[in-house]
């Protein structure tokens, strides 16, 4: 049975590198959809990367994206960027595929 257990051993390392993995992507995305937004609003330098910061740690609130989405959103909307669901939402998408990428790579 040693061959089934290696087999599922090596299944179960996988699935745990893969959500490593995906949790960096993640995180990455949420920091440069935190850039994004900075330069949107004017920040640069350390104001954008702390942005960028709250940004990550906004997505501990709930699972999902969501809480990301309405931070951004409604920070977007308090400095008066004009800034549909739509375009914010394909943003993190277009940001996700960089992200994963970018983590891929490392």
């Amino acid at each position: 049975m040693s061959g089934l257990d290696d087999r599922e051993s090596a299944f179960e390392n996988k699935f745990a590198h893969d959500q490593d993995l995906e949790f960096k992507a993640v995180a990455r995305r949420n920091k440069l959809l935190g850039l994004w937004a900075a330069e949107l609003m004017g920040l640069s330098g350390d104001e954008a990367n702390a942005y960028a910061a709250e940004v990550v740690k906004s997505d501990f609130e709930e699972v999902g994206e969501e809480d990301v989405f309405r931070k951004v959103s409604g920070d977007l909307a308090a400095k008066n960027v004009d800034q549909s669901e739509h375009q914010i939402r394909r943003q993190m998408a277009d940001l996700m595929i960089e992200a994963r990428a970018q983590v891929s790579a490392a």
